[in-house]
């Protein structure tokens, strides 16, 4: 911490210590039991088998069937022209699966990158595009617009991102081509043509685009398409000028947390913080308990073929289940039944024999006997996966020990042993008046058990409040008009599994799967992804990026709500109606995002979008606390990668963010921390990971500089929700260019004064919440513009993010409030 107070160490972990665990990770492979097993616990796959690949998938379609089929390509997913490209950790086996579903093995140094220089533009393109490049359309309606062009700086390093849109780019045949053109400043030419990729997702055209690099700014960009439509636009700051973050406010105290945490430390510190600072901190209990760490023990004997035999245990592991063992016994003679002897916790199963005296008891026959004749010991039995349990069973060389893998003591592994049983997950709650009068703000970490930072991110926001209440005014402002929730983990079995098992987990404990995946060897794959366990825009309801597969990375549980995680964020939400805004942090992409978060792949019909002006608010706040985040060591979060998340990331059924907003209105924020960071040293973007080496390079990626600035976000969030609490000002909003006299047509919009909905009619009538709303034109597009050939009478109001209505006027009462702005365009022939 820098400042007087003590630094609270949880849990050092050193960068060497943190890039072991992430290596050694075991991966999802089938153990390689003998098939007479007499060691004391089944041997399990190895977690040096695996590589890391690059690979290329066609679309969002292949990544949803490869996601289902139990591969983890959740991060590190790149849009290109061609497809999506992503990271996967697999074994030779693995892989060969995954070059049969159709995925692109990249070589070293293959794959998308942005250009660096000017390509030429068409000229250089001439070649690949069967439409030749027309005179400009002279028609009333462009056929190019700009979606955004953005300028930013990084390191010393000046960025351009540039998104446009052809409507003739939908399904076009020749392909539309684009070419961005820029100028280097104020009253200079236009130059540096380059073409721009264009971004396909599940079939529908998105936009073409581009990045690069340029050492100056440029004032205005230039847009051709193949078919002879041209725009202009100008180029706008992206985080630029952002004020100084609370860091440097003078005596500001920050930097407590210095490692990562397990959810025991993490849990520990919130009980410490309430008790520490009882007038402006509380623990609130969420109700529904989760699985905990624990599971039931397990052994599959006889290896993995016809006669292979799992056995599950009654009770969990801890409370007896590992100190069962099953022995499969050969006896002497002939025609002999097949039997089961219990003697406290050793079971032998006595095998059958036919009348010549060979052994005769199949795998499911055997199965069934366990499960029926030890006793209440053993609760699960059956064949190994797929087997119809037609091998005969030989007897094992020793009893074999069942287990439930769950091993605190590993190599790397942090110290003490963690709780078993049932976990309930405190909220630390902290403000001074904690009675709803405040807006409430739920920061919910760790959804996804193997993303560390997101929980110190969190811890750290949660330090610098109550360390700072006393002696910052800003800090004192946040705590005296926000009500603020922490769910530090909201995962923690998982999470725990994460730091004592397997470091790659991402879902929770609870295992709905069936016999065929219920053997040890897929452990690694049990479990619900929480974030796919909401109501809106489910997997169960067609949306795109949930799985009912038990065993994919993004299985969505058997059922919405499903999980006691996900029930306990609907009631808290319920509980504590004054929470109006969320962010779910989660790692390592560097993306924010809001809705809508799925779509129905056939279409790519997206979950309803918010209304253009809690869009326009959702980037306004981006813009406020992305601005903080750059302001600890400058790291970017790029244009391209903020939004609706459907739009920048892929499709996730049945987030928790779509849930809130639609259902309760609550402003959600999805966000992925961490991400590419800029080497100017390089030249190069350098990616991220779920447990980066605590300490590094402090301009480069590691857990501690990432925790540091994205809690400047967090911070940050809180003020926005302060602000928006004590808005009292009421929206203004204009019709553009306004009332008057036009010959013949003219284009008309809305503008607004700060982001506010406006409700509008044009048939005289009195607006009111149940009008046409006004909207985008486009997904990220300013709003929609109206060409007007008639004399028209636009009646309309303006409601701001905050509730306030323009001029005060009351849409609900009809006959007193007539208050609404009123613009009448006269068309002359």
């Amino acid at each position: 911490m820098r400042g007087k107070q003590p630094r609270i160490v949880l849990l050092a972990m050193s960068a060497l210590v943190a890039s072991a665990l992430i290596a050694g990770g075991p991966v999802n492979a089938d153990p390689a039991n003998p098939a007479a097993a007499g060691s004391q616990r089944s041997h399990l796959e190895n977690p040096r088998s695996a590589q890391n690949v690059r690979i290329q998938l066609t679309g969002a379609d292949m990544l949803d069937k490869v996601v289902a089929a139990g591969y983890d390509l959740e991060h590190g997913l790149t849009r290109v022209p061609d497809g999506i490209e992503g990271e996967a950790v697999v074994t030779a086996e693995q892989l060969a699966g995954l070059e049969a579903m159709g995925a692109k093995v990249l070589a070293e140094g293959e794959g998308f990158e942005w250009s660096e220089v000017a390509d030429g533009g068409f000229q250089a393109a001439g070649a690949r595009s069967a439409a030749p490049l027309a005179a400009p359309a002279q028609s009333d309606e462009a056929t190019v617009r700009v979606v955004r062009a953005d300028w930013f700086t990084t390191k010393g390093q000046g960025f351009l991102y540039v998104e446009a849109r052809t409507t003739e780019g939908a399904q076009s045949d020749p392909v539309v081509l684009m070419q961005l053109e820029n100028d280097s400043g104020k009253r200079t030419e236009f130059g540096f043509a380059r073409t721009m990729s264009r971004f396909v997702d599940s079939g529908q055209y998105m936009f073409h685009r581009n990045l690069f690099k340029l050492d100056q700014r440029p004032d205005q960009i230039r847009v051709t398409s193949s078919t002879g439509g041209v725009t202009t636009g100008k180029v706008s700051d992206w985080l630029e000028n952002a004020p100084p973050p609370l860091t440097d406010n003078p005596g500001y105290k920050y930097d407590f947390v210095d490692g990562y945490k397990h959810p025991q430390q993490l849990f520990a510190r919130a009980h410490e913080i309430a008790r520490q600072y009882p007038d402006i901190a509380e623990i609130v209990y969420l109700p529904n308990k989760t699985n905990g760490y624990q599971r039931k023990a397990q052994a599959t004997i006889g290896g993995t073929g016809q006669s292979a035999v799992v056995v599950s245990s009654a009770a969990w592991g801890h409370e007896g289940g590992n100190d069962i063992t099953v022995e499969f016994v050969e006896r002497p003679g002939a025609n002999l039944p097949l039997s089961v002897e219990v003697s406290g916790k050793a079971i032998r199963v006595l095998l059958a024999k036919d009348a010549s005296g060979a052994l005769a008891s199949t795998a499911t026959q055997v199965a069934t006997a366990l499960k029926t004749q030890s006793q209440g010991l053993i609760d699960r039995a059956h064949p190994y996966r797929t087997n119809t349990g037609t091998g005969i069973v030989v007897p094992t060389v020793a009893p074999v020990s069942l287990s439930d893998f769950l091993d605190e003591k590993r190599v790397g592994a942090p110290e003490g042993e963690v709780p078993r049983g049932e976990a309930t997950i405190p909220v630390l709650r902290i403000g001074k008046h904690r009675d709803g009068r405040n807006p409430g703000v739920l920061i919910q970490a760790q959804d996804h058990a193997r993303e560390w930072v997101p929980a110190t991110t969190s811890l750290e926001s949660a330090e610098r409040l109550v360390h700072n209440y006393k002696t910052d005014k800003e800090t004192k402002k946040i705590v005296q008009n926000t009500d603020i929730f922490f769910i530090l983990s909201n995962n923690p079995d998982g999470a725990n599994y994460s730091f004592y098992n397997y470091t790659s987990q991402r879902k929770n404990l609870t295992n709905h799967c069936a016999d065929v995946d219920a053997d040890p060897g897929r452990r690694n794959s049990w479990g619900v992804d929480l974030n796919r366990n909401y109501r809106v825009g489910s997997a169960q309801d067609g949306y795109a990026g949930g799985s009912n597969v038990c065993t994919s990375g993004t299985y969505q549980g058997p059922e919405k709500l499903s999980e006691p995680e996900s029930k306990n964020i609907v009631w808290l939400v319920e509980k504590y109606s004054n929470i109006k805004f969320m962010m779910s942090v989660h790692s390592n992409g560097g993306q924010l995002f809001w809705q809508p978060g799925a779509y129905i792949a056939d279409g790519r019909i997206t979950t309803p979008r918010p209304p253009l002006g809690d869009e326009a608010f959702y980037w306004q706040s981006a813009g406020r606390i992305l601005s903080q985040v750059k302001a600890h060591r400058e790291t970017v979060v790029t244009p391209e990668n903020v939004g609706g998340s459907s739009d920048v990331l892929y499709s996730s059924a049945g987030n928790v963010r779509e849930d809130l907003y639609h259902t309760y209105g609550i402003y959600a924020f999805g966000w992925e921390v961490g991400g590419s960071v800029y080497n100017p040293a390089t030249g190069n973007w350098q990616g991220g990971s779920f447990q980066p080496p605590w300490e590094g390079d402090p301009s480069l990626v590691s857990g501690h500089a990432e925790t540091m600035e994205y809690a400047n976000g967090i911070m940050e969030m809180f003020r926005v929700a302060a602000d928006w609490g004590n808005d009292k000002k009421k929206p203004t909003s204009e019709l553009v260019p306004g009332k008057g006299k036009y010959r013949g047509s003219v284009d008309v919009r809305f503008e607004t004064s700060e982001p506010a909905t406006i409700y509008y009619t044009t048939d005289g009538s009195r607006p009111t919440l149940d009008s046409p709303r006004y909207k985008a034109t486009e997904f990220r597009e300013p709003g929609q513009v109206f060409r007007i050939t008639e004399t028209t009478t636009f009646n309309w109001f303006s409601v701001d993010a905050s509730g306030n209505v323009e001029k005060g006027y009351d849409p609900t009462d009809k006959k007193k409030s007539k208050n609404y702005r009123s613009a009448t365009v006269t068309i002359v022939k």
